[in-house]
């Protein structure tokens, strides 16, 4: 199968119902994308196929034959992606370990509403778990980077 990962081509090698989680993992060694539950309930291994949040864990890579997959190390080209750098600027990890599907839906969220209302954020992220229950940090963060990429698509 051929499938972009990060703007890159790749020829993948395995069982078409492989989760597509255990192919970035374990194949090629991208481990940004977390496992969590393993059904699809908890939003870690949240990614975005042809720029559609998906849960990782539970889609076969034959679905992505021939589509474009972004992980969270994909997120950033020169810089941080404005997600990214208001989660640092916010501190909002704790254990880290929900945070790449947290920005991953995130970015989601902020490509199709760059000024989201706090409904809109709730709705949007109720999917991902986060056992730290930073939440509060979370909103506040998507909040700015919602600002900066206002500013940045008026530029």
């Amino acid at each position: 199968m051929e499938v972009t990962i990060n703007n890159k081509s790749h020829e993948v090698d395995a069982d078409p119902a492989m989760p597509i989680l255990y192919v970035l993992r374990d194949l090629l060694g991208l481990t940004g994308t977390k496992f969590g539950c393993g059904v699809g309930q908890c939003g870690a291994c949240t990614i975005h196929l042809d720029g559609v949040p998906i849960r990782s864990c539970l889609t076969p890579i034959s679905v992505a034959d021939g589509k474009k997959l972004t992980t969270v190390e994909g997120l950033a080209a020169e810089r941080l992606h404005p997600v990214q750098q208001a989660w640092v600027d916010n501190k909002v990890p704790q254990c880290g370990y929900c945070q790449s599907g947290q920005m991953m839906s995130a970015v989601a969220l902020l490509n199709r509403n760059n000024n989201p209302t706090d409904e809109d954020i709730v709705r949007s992220m109720q999917g991902n778990i986060c056992r730290c229950g930073t939440y509060p940090r979370i909103k506040a963060a998507i909040k700015q980077a919602a600002s900066v990429m206002r500013e940045e698509a008026k530029s």
